[in-house]
């Protein structure tokens, strides 16, 4: 699990915005680039080559 103070100072790398982790602290998604970032062992994995997008409501691959 992430620290929260380390969670407080973490910000996605293309916009300079928080990010949020998800329940199991596997994931960190920056909502405003609609990307999220891997979380290997305790370490966040913020680089951009590394981002997933995030699917929308509208894309296909949604609910997949």
């Amino acid at each position: 699990m992430l620290d929260a103070k380390l969670l407080e100072i973490l910000a996605c790398p293309q916009c300079r915005n928080s990010v949020v982790p998800d329940e199991a602290h596997q994931w960190l998604y920056c909502n405003h680039c609609a990307v999220r970032y891997r979380v290997d062992g305790d370490i966040p994995i913020m680089l951009p080559d590394e981002a997933e997008k995030v699917p929308g409501p509208g894309d296909p691959k949604a609910g997949s």
